[in-house]
């Protein structure tokens, strides 16, 4: 019969606190004349948070210690676990020394000692040490361990110090340190060497990515990382800071490279958010290159245009305030950056309010664009709008279900072009509109519900005064979005004048708990012929006819499509995209089809599709896959390949990709990448729910 002493300060001298808050179980206890007490059978001491089990204990008030016998397991507050043949502690479990002894640390990293010395300070010293996330098994070592003639984990800091450090594979020693540090698991952010990874590209060699994390503060940390290869010597640079009430971010690299022989080429970006007063906030970022071609060789950015931006905004449930200014740089071989233009200013404001039963819509808005040269006609217009406009809109519902929708508006537009004061002026655009709507609703015996709804609009938009040159509506399309719209322009410089009806309608089904889909077909007949580019779907006095749709399954998978149809119901471009997001499979396939414009700067038929795959076989193995492939080419785009291992100690990722497009900035190349991780250091436990049973 097992024996309860909750009284253990009748034989343990402990302060008065300590006293209540100790507890003893044991099979037998006894207690001599002299103070000394001997605990034995399954033995259980409880205290301030820490466990520990043993066959035997003996205590002795005149060296004030706790001589355990093993099997020994001490389980502390913090989650650390301790496991020995014999040990010497004091009586509150917190010092002394343990013999043949193992600690975990963080349910990862396994420090198996000859000795372990617990001290004052929360320090622990491993004497004759291996150290492992790996499992251990009696017929052969670990996939990796470190030995070390000694290691100090210092708690607080969270921190390992290693000396005479080995680093084995299999029992193969690999390298060798006379001193190393390492954070602990249980550290987040500490200064210290990141996981590295080695590549192979035709245009920079073989090389190898030896990251270096500074932590600067509990919010600032710098990252460095030298990159070298027999063509490059790269340093690259990535700084972070959060604020109360914003963050920014800045990324850098400096290259020397065979490339450009003789040459500093690099890159800077900066990027940061900050909340305002008054529920503003700005947002801004900048890149600088020092050539156009860098970002692509280096694979930072793949953009043809950087966009550098300072952005004020506030967006409520009565309207929005919205200011940018942009600088605009082409990274594109012969581009005339000009013609862009370079430098863009734009200021937006709406305000709503209610209005005779409806809702009225205020707003003012102005655009600069600014040329530092001339474009590739060899003019340098400068262009200046201001706008203002107001919008009213309101509903009815008729007795019989009919949805009754009325908008009428007026907008007013004043341009200022440099160097051609005749194209400026001023144009006035009144508008309305009445569309009709009548949703027609089922249910389904399978709890399902479809909703069937006809729409028309019928519209008028006056266009009084100047026209201008086109500059922001240069690439329009037919959607979903803009078909019952007065105006499917992007921008202000055109508008849709005249009247206009636009029909169609959409069904709606919700499938229970199953499925949904949404179908929208539409066309729109005008008095007028709009200036819209030749692939837009909006040419002539009858646009072409547009289908979208979707569809979604609860279990994540969905379908996206748009298509526009002639008269004759042959498509004219398409779209569409399926995806998945799963516990295993996350899965996005997409085929685009556009045809020739030189309007939007197109000049051959735009056919291809891409592919981008990742699959989570089971707990150890994860394939991905990608690719884009030109059919109207016939040519392959981009291809790429990864396959990941992980257990419960390392995790490996080896990739491979191919670009196959080539201009006169970027050749095509083939990339290699190989990532290992070491799971105990701060990288943080890999996500294997449950570590490999050792095999006889």
């Amino acid at each position: 019969m097992r024996r309860l002493i909750t009284a253990i300060l009748l034989s343990l001298p402990l302060p008065v606190h300590a006293q209540m808050a100790a507890t003893l179980l044991a099979d037998s206890v006894t207690v001599t004349p002299d103070g000394k007490l001997t605990a034995s059978g399954n033995v259980e001491v409880m205290f301030e948070g820490t466990h520990m089990q043993a066959a035997a204990i003996t205590y002795s008030q005149s060296t004030d210690k706790l001589d355990i016998t093993g099997p020994i397991l001490i389980s502390a507050p913090n989650g650390d676990v301790f496991t020995a043949d014999q040990a010497q502690l004091s009586p509150t479990l917190e010092t002394g020394l343990l013999l043949s002894a193992r600690m975990v640390l963080d349910n990862q990293l396994q420090l198996t000692a000859g000795r372990i010395d617990r001290t004052q300070g929360d320090l622990t010293q491993f004497s004759r040490v291996a150290a492992t996330s790996c499992n251990i098994c009696n017929d052969r070592p670990p996939l990796w361990e470190i030995r070390a003639n000694r290691i100090i984990h210092d708690e607080n800091e969270q921190q390992l110090y290693l000396e005479n450090a080995v680093m084995r594979v299999r029992g193969v020693p690999i390298f060798w340190l006379p001193y190393m540090r390492l954070p602990d698991p249980s550290l987040e952010r500490a200064t210290g060497f990141l996981v590295p990874s080695y590549s192979s590209n035709d245009l920079l060699g073989t090389g190898i990515k030896m990251p270096y994390f500074i932590r600067l503060g509990d919010y600032r940390d710098l990252t460095l990382t030298p990159y070298i290869s027999a063509e490059t010597k790269t340093l690259e640079a990535r700084y972070r800071q959060a604020f109360t009430n914003g963050d920014i971010t800045i990324k850098a690299a400096t290259s020397r490279d065979t490339i450009i022989p003789d040459t500093q080429r690099g890159y800077i970006e900066l990027d940061g958010r900050f909340d305002l007063a008054r529920g503003y906030e700005l947002r801004f970022g900048a890149t600088g290159v020092s050539d156009i071609s860098y970002l692509k060789q280096y694979d930072y950015s793949d953009q043809d245009r950087l966009k550098s931006f300072v952005t004020i905004d506030r967006y409520t449930d009565a309207g929005f305030t919205f200011g940018e200014i942009a600088l605009y740089q082409s990274t594109i071989a012969g581009e005339n950056s000009s013609s862009l233009p370079p430098f863009v200013m734009s200021f937006a404001t709406e305000k709503q309010q209610e209005l005779i039963g409806g809702n009225l819509t205020l707003s003012a808005d102005s655009d600069l664009h600014f040329r530092f040269g001339t474009d590739d006609n060899g003019n340098a217009a400068d262009v200046l709008r201001i706008g203002t406009a107001a919008d009213w809109n309101r509903n009815w519902v008729l007795p019989n279900g009919l949805v009754v929708e009325s908008d009428v508006g007026l907008q007013i537009d004043r341009w200022v072009i440099e160097n051609d004061p005749d194209q400026g002026g001023t144009r006035i655009s009144p508008s309305a509109a009445i569309t009709l709507r009548y949703p027609m609703m089922r249910e389904t015996v399978s709890g399902g519900q479809d909703l069937l709804e006809p729409i028309i609009m019928i519209g008028w938009t006056g266009d009084f005064g100047a026209t201008v040159p086109n500059e922001d509506s240069l690439s329009a399309e037919l959607t979903e979005t803009n078909l019952f719209k007065l105006s499917r322009f992007p921008g202000d410089d055109r508008i849709e004048n005249g009247a206009q009806i636009a029909y169609g309608g959409s069904w709606h089904r919700t499938s229970g708990n199953d499925w949904t889909a949404h179908v929208v077909i539409g066309q729109i007949m005008r008095e007028t012929v709009a200036d819209y580019s030749s692939s837009s779907g909006l040419t002539g006095r009858s646009s072409d006819i547009l289908a979208a749709g979707q569809f979604a399954i609860n279990d994540g998978l969905y379908v996206l499509g748009r298509a526009v149809f002639d008269t004759d119901l042959s498509a004219q471009k398409s779209e569409i995209l399926i995806g998945t997001d799963g516990d295993y499979l996350d899965l996005s396939a997409s085929y685009v089809w556009l045809p020739l414009d030189t309007d939007e700067g197109r000049d051959d038929d735009f056919s291809q599709w891409a592919i981008a795959a990742d699959y989570q076989i089971n707990d150890i193995w994860s394939v991905g896959a990608s690719g884009r492939y030109d059919v109207a080419a016939n040519d392959p785009v981009k291809a790429g390949l990864s396959v990941g291992w992980r257990n419960e100690c390392v995790e490996v990722e080896l990739s491979a990709s191919r670009s196959y497009t080539s201009s006169t900035t970027v050749a095509p190349t083939t990339d290699y990448s190989l990532t290992i991780g070491l799971a105990g250091f701060g990288t943080g436990a890999t996500s294997v729910q449950s570590r490999q049973a050792c095999r006889n």
